[in-house]
């Protein structure tokens, strides 16, 4: 999973997140992997919500602008595309391998 860069995430995805966890039965890193956020960060936003400071995660931390979302968007395509990249690569190899006349 790509990084996003450190901002600012609104308090309803807080709250949904934590949500989920709690409530939905669903696991940090499946939550985390669903809304592309880090899993320790889910972790602390669950902790935070059972200690009863939710509200106050996130009150320093800037909003991101839109250059750095599309950036986090692009690289987030980036390593999808990659990945699709060398599984083709390795399809590729491996009907090569097959069609050469004397291998299985």
């Amino acid at each position: 999973m790509e990084k996003i860069p450190r901002g600012y995430y609104t308090r309803e995805l807080r709250e949904e997140a934590v949500k989920l966890v709690m409530e939905g039965g669903e696991s940090v890193p499946k939550v985390g992997h669903r809304l592309s956020i880090s899993p320790s960060t889910i972790r602390y936003w669950v902790k935070a919500s059972k200690e009863g400071k939710l509200q106050e995660v996130g009150k320093q931390q800037r909003p991101l602008t839109e250059l750095e979302m599309e950036l986090a968007r692009v690289k987030r395509e980036l390593a999808m595309v990659k990945v699709e990249r060398d599984i083709l690569k390795k399809a590729t190899a491996y009907f090569a391998r097959e069609s050469l006349p004397g291998t299985r």
